[in-house]
């Protein structure tokens, strides 16, 4: 097994769990999306919130 680092880990898990999303929220096109920025001062830079509101 390859040797992850903590942040690492973190993105391999985000990617296979997004994998894992993607066809069921392609599927559900009823609703809306809202995209919001924030700043999120614990990684110091610009975040993306993307919600779906019905």
């Amino acid at each position: 097994m390859p040797d992850l680092s903590r942040r690492g880990f973190l993105a391999v898990t985000a990617a296979s769990l997004s994998v894992r999303a993607l066809p069921q929220i392609a599927t559900k096109p009823s609703g809306r999306r809202i995209l919001t920025l924030v700043y999120d001062k614990s990684i110091g830079a610009m975040r993306a919130i993307d919600r779906l509101v019905p």
